[in-house]
């Protein structure tokens, strides 16, 4: 669960008010669209459930954790529960597949036996199997992102942020990743995606949030056209 209680940001060294008073609560399963134009906010929010930076004021909760009273050394247990998926992929061009993705559970010292069956699995769920011994300079832009997904799932987190998941792949491949994104939301993984996409959004629908000069300017569930040719 993330929720936003009255919460604000200042940029001490703009002067720009980020966030004002903000509430929002995503609760577990969720899958919500972030939108709104560029200085809307949109960052600031993923920052603060990251906990790269601090609220100015209010109270941020994230999968149980108060990130107003979390002590530095716990930052690295909230992001545990986290799955990130960038614009830019962020893969390690030196590694394949395979390592790129179980690289994740090697930071964390996780069981070589665990990471043998987790990682394959993993890949597979993406689509990837055939490609988990190629290297990201041999694959396409779509490809390159299914690995981020799968990097940002494999330690099963309980809530996957996905950046501007589609900005840097073809239009076409766009609507593939949000249907992963959705099929693993439906497995009980919360989503919150950011997007300037609005014909992905407008398609597929569902819970709809529009930051706009900091503030919460719409927050509603809307059909989408994915519905309506499914009928």
């Amino acid at each position: 669960m993330v929720e936003f209680k009255d919460v604000s940001v200042t940029y001490n060294s703009s002067g720009v008010d980020a966030l004002n008073k903000v509430n929002l609560k995503i609760n577990d399963g969720d899958f919500a669209f972030v939108v709104g134009p560029s200085g809307a906010g949109k960052s600031t929010l993923i920052k603060l459930v990251l906990k790269e930076i601090d609220a100015t004021s209010g109270t941020v909760i994230v999968n149980g954790f108060n990130l107003k009273k979390l002590r530095r050394r716990k930052i690295p247990a909230l992001r545990r529960t986290i799955g990130v998926v960038f614009q830019d992929f962020r893969l390690i061009p030196t590694m394949t597949v395979y390592e790129n993705v179980a690289f994740v559970l090697r930071v964390i010292d996780a069981p070589a036996k665990y990471i043998r069956s987790r990682v394959p699995y993993v890949i597979s769920l993406v689509g990837l199997s055939e490609k988990a011994k190629c290297y990201p300079t041999e694959l396409s832009g779509g490809e390159q992102q299914r690995v981020a997904l799968a990097r940002a799932l494999v330690n099963d987190p309980q809530l996957i942020i996905a950046d501007e998941p589609t900005g840097n792949i073809d239009p076409a491949l766009s609507y593939e990743i949000v249907e992963l994104l959705k099929g693993i939301n439906e497995c009980g993984t919360t989503i919150l995606m950011v997007t300037h996409e609005h014909d992905l959004v407008r398609y597929f629908g569902g819970r709809i949030i529009n930051i706009n000069k900091g503030s919460i300017a719409f927050d509603e569930v809307v059909g989408g056209s994915a519905s309506n040719e499914n009928k």
